[in-house]
């Protein structure tokens, strides 16, 4: 229990028993009679906040505010997965300085409002050390522009969003785990613009997330040569992407650049396939290439480019995806799959644990964040994470991946 809680309680103590609440309405006058209840409330209450104190040493509470229904929902399950997986194997090895680590999670939709609703409450209700795998650059913004985790003094650590907007920010209690959506872009464009593409078309959700990168994209190409034959987006948490799958046939581009989550981006190339539109399509990391095979089946979805902003969990060089594996097996639920989408969850709780760790057996939300802070060029198993007071994007790894006929997903 934090100091202004205690005192707030002894200051109710102290209400419950003065002359004008208690003694005098009953009747009892005795100076010293008022005096030993408010001595014996207060160590009552002292003795509260103490077993308060002991309870939180043997646990430390996480907690998550991430869409778990919705179009959404597997990106907010499959982080929460990942986290859950480092979580485990970290409190079967004896927690965090004696501390298991707890996942709290709340369900907000991917709406924004939600968003910082569910994480007061979350705050309110169980008092999280830390809050983890918000997804969604407007979510982000959300919490940043309410003064969540300003006012709550609570780091949040690992969201999947490294938008522009959220990136210059570089907010006090904000740590990114992943490369910027920049990165990825520019990645995707001067790939192709070497293979001789010069007609782009860009598909995007309309919202912060769209509107950050629009404008950069459409920089990247101009600077690599090529030019943006059409424009066309579509509505936040839906998949209405009927025109925009007209405006960009008709453009007859040869790549097809999509800002787009899960959902939309299927939907787009399901219509579009069908559509005879032949252009190559390449997406950025927050779209989940198993769920749009799952959503439009291998066909549709064979050829579709996606970057990734953490190894695969196949790769066997790795330490990290080599730890990951094990812990799969020996903590992962039955049918639970094994995709980029848990292995961000699990680096940015292997990055938080770390933190912990540095805090020593008394973590706060302010040494938690200062320990954030401390995390400089630090190796989390052949991924390097890199957090300073001025930089709060810790990572800048990204790759290039296609979805084959056969709808595995190719390195």
């Amino acid at each position: 229990m934090s100091k202004g809680v205690a005192g707030a309680g002894l200051r109710q103590g102290f209400d419950r028993l003065s002359p004008e609440r208690s003694e005098v309405q009953h009747g009892v006058g005795s100076m010293a009679m008022r005096g030993l209840q408010i001595v014996s409330a207060a160590l009552l209450l002292a003795g509260m906040v103490m077993v308060g104190q002991a309870q939180a040493a043997g646990e430390i509470v996480v907690g998550q505010v991430a869409p778990f229904s919705g179009l959404l929902a597997p990106t907010g399950q499959q982080l929460r997965a990942g986290a859950q997986l480092y979580f485990d194997a970290v409190n079967a090895a004896g927690g965090v300085h004696g501390a298991r680590i707890k996942l709290v999670t709340r369900d907000d939709g991917y709406r924004s409002e939600d968003t910082v609703a569910q994480a007061r409450q979350l705050l309110r209700d169980v008092r999280p050390l830390a809050l983890f795998g918000t997804v969604g650059s407007r979510n982000v913004l959300a919490l940043i522009d309410d003064k969540v985790l300003e006012q709550a003094e609570v780091p949040l650590v690992g969201p999947v969003s490294s938008a522009p907007s959220v990136v210059v920010r570089n907010h006090p209690w904000v740590f990114m785990t992943r490369a910027s959506y920049a990165a990825e872009v520019q990645k995707i464009v001067a790939h192709y613009a070497s293979t001789g593409t010069r007609r782009f078309a860009i598909f995007y959700q309309d919202d912060a997330f769209g509107h950050d990168l629009l404008p950069l994209a459409e920089a990247a190409i101009t600077k690599a040569g090529g030019s943006v034959v059409a424009r066309a987006g579509y509505e936040r948490n839906t998949t209405q992407v009927d025109a925009a799958v007209k405006t960009i046939a008709a453009a007859a581009p040869q790549l097809v650049l999509m800002i787009s989550v899960t959902a939309a981006t299927a939907e787009f190339l399901r219509q579009s396939r069908a559509a005879g539109n032949t252009a190559q399509y390449a997406t950025l990391s927050v779209d989940d290439a198993e769920q749009i095979v799952r959503l439009i089946g291998a066909e549709a979805a064979g050829g579709l480019v996606l970057t990734q902003v953490v190894p695969s969990p196949a790769s066997q060089t790795l330490p990290l995806t080599k730890e990951i594996r094990t812990n799969f097996d020996r903590f992962a639920a039955k049918g639970l799959p094994l995709n980029q989408t848990l292995v961000e969850g699990y680096l940015g709780a292997k990055v938080l644990v770390e933190a912990l760790r540095r805090c020593g057996p008394q973590p706060t939300g302010r040494r938690l964040r200062d320990a954030l802070n401390s995390l400089h060029d630090w190796d989390a198993g052949g991924v390097t994470i890199d957090f300073s007071p001025t930089r709060h994007l810790g990572a800048n790894y990204v790759d290039i991946t296609i979805i084959s006929r056969q709808g595995k997903l190719l390195h």
